[in-house]
């Protein structure tokens, strides 16, 4: 067995190193945002490469994608969202009026963002 002076310095030896090389290569972004310059994941691309958050939608689409996943009125997996919007509005939450004049013309999808992915 080996006799240990005291010091774990000497135990431990380091070694310094002199010069570092810096990678000038950034690292990709991970993003699920529409129109970004960042590398889609795979979890949020489908259909052929085609990433779903891009997919076809309108304007009405868009407001309630925000509507799904701005978590101030409660969660929105496993409930449809005029159901969501109803009990935010219960709970004095004032959700956007916008988004039950929306949900009530029948145009729009009723499942929520996340309805079949979880």
């Amino acid at each position: 067995m080996a006799s240990v002076t005291g010091n774990m310095k000497g135990f431990y030896r380091q070694r310094k190193t002199t010069a570092t090389k810096k990678s000038s290569k950034k690292s990709p972004i991970h993003t699920a945002i529409p129109g970004s310059t960042g590398v889609q994941t795979p979890a949020t691309t489908a259909n052929g490469g085609k990433p779903d958050l891009q997919s076809e939608c309108n304007e009405s689409e868009v407001v309630l994608r925000q509507f799904d996943l701005n978590m101030a009125y409660g969660p929105c997996v496993g409930i449809a969202r005029l159901a969501r919007w109803e009990r935010a509005q219960r709970l004095g939450l004032n959700p956007p009026q916008e988004i039950e004049g929306l949900l009530k013309s029948g145009k729009v999808q009723m499942e929520s963002l996340w309805g079949g992915r979880i």
